[in-house]
């Protein structure tokens, strides 16, 4: 399968923010959301940069487009995942590819809620009481 071409031009210096070095989800994870969201090849590199901390203005320059076509395509993103914001759209994605590629592996588990007990200086873990 064909590379997708999201880091021609925008380097981590030409932001005010570092953005991480890290790798957010793999190719394969994002032609499964592609093809979940029916995403044409421009929304998918569009909502890939915006994952990776991109603003309209960065994600315009690295893809040679006008502001107005981010917009348009963030539209057109945001009404097929059913979000309106950048970081809903970050977490719905998240969600779908974690929901479709398993469960968290073994070692790694959700985290408890953690309650302070009253006049103690340590937390304890304690699960909400049902109503």
């Amino acid at each position: 399968m064909p590379s997708l071409p999201i880091d021609r031009d925008i380097k981590n210096d030409d932001s005010l923010f570092k953005r991480p070095a890290g790798v957010l989800l793999e190719e394969n994870q994002w032609l499964y959301l592609k093809e979940r969201y029916a995403m044409t090849p421009r929304e998918l590199q569009v909502a890939i940069l915006v994952c990776r901390g991109f603003s309209n203005d960065e994600i315009a320059k690295a893809l040679k487009i006008r502001h107005g076509t981010v917009k348009t395509h963030l539209r057109n993103i945001y009404r097929r995942t059913r979000v309106k914001s950048k970081i809903t759209l970050l977490l719905t994605l998240m969600e779908d590819v974690n929901k479709f590629y398993g469960t968290p592996k073994a070692g790694k588990l959700p985290i408890p809620i953690v309650e302070k007990a009253p006049g103690a200086g340590f937390p304890t873990s304690k699960l909400p009481e049902k109503k």
